[in-house]
């Protein structure tokens, strides 16, 4: 509503923009985010209300013969056309293209992926005239399939996206945030600490942080339980969760906050919101 006051206790105001995932036409199940109709007019009113930032999320899905091409470039001019259209209306737009982590796929598989969606939505970008510098951009961090039978350390997640980020995301966005993607809490934190400790400082020229679902509200919500007794409660889990990954950011986390969700998968499969 009208009258936010955007620097209240130093938070910002965003909203999500998109309109949810639909099936794309001639491909096998994959899908194209709606929303851009009456875009601006709604980025108007967001503005208006207080809104600083916006966020679209576009699903990218991983399988056999797909992601097909037509799924990629869709998705990364839609992408572009979004956040456009938010930096016309003086909002700062997050650009999330998600590469999905379901199914049995390998680390090698997902960098391979995620790098051609990124190269695909940077392009999209610079043909739609994007200010960079005024984006941030919102990935996945580059993992095995869920039901991979061979999971990756911190180390081997950190390397494997740290190097996709360098050879897709120009210097000029000035900040990453992560998306979980249903990884539990701990290994959210884990592996971002271990992709900020990762020894490139030169080539890593980008802010490296969160936008944290699942792995920051998960012990919260089962702290609180909907109960008014539990809201202390779920306060401090909450405050437990940014400051280990604030320690992330840092590089410095030593696997030491222990929240009542831990290490409980966050997976949800073919997750939509």
């Amino acid at each position: 509503s009208s009258g936010i006051n955007a620097e209240y206790g130093g938070i910002v105001p965003g909203i999500k923009v998109d309109k949810g995932v639909q099936p794309l036409p001639g491909t096998n199940g994959e899908t194209v985010t709606q929303g851009i109709d009456g875009l601006q007019d709604r980025c108007k009113k967001y503005k208006a209300a207080g809104a600083q930032f916006a966020k679209w999320r576009a699903v990218i899905k991983i399988g056999d013969d797909i992601p097909s091409e037509l799924s990629i470039q869709e998705n990364a001019v839609t992408l572009a056309r979004y956040a456009t259209i938010c930096q016309q209306e003086g909002l700062v737009p997050i650009v999330e293209p998600e590469v999905l982590c379901d199914g049995t796929h390998t680390l090698a598989r997902c960098q391979e992926v995620t790098e051609k969606v990124l190269a695909a939505v940077y392009k999209a970008c610079n043909d739609h005239h994007l200010y960079l510098e005024g984006s941030l951009l919102k990935p996945n961090m580059v993992t095995p399939g869920m039901q991979c039978p061979d999971q990756a350390t911190p180390e081997q997640v950190a390397e494997a996206t740290v190097v996709t980020l360098q050879r897709t995301v120009p210097a000029a966005v000035v900040g990453i945030t992560f998306l979980s993607g249903g990884q539990s809490e701990e290994n959210a934190t884990l592996n971002l600490n271990a992709i900020n400790q990762y020894q490139d400082p030169g080539r890593k020229p980008w802010k490296l942080s969160f936008s944290y679902g699942r792995a920051l509200q998960a012990s919260v919500l089962k702290a609180w339980q909907g109960k008014k007794e539990n809201v202390a409660a779920a306060q401090k889990e909450l405050q437990k969760r940014a400051y280990a990954n604030h320690m992330a950011c840092l590089g410095q986390y030593g696997g030491d906050v222990t929240g009542a969700s831990g290490k409980e998968s966050l997976f949800v499969a073919n997750h939509t919101y």
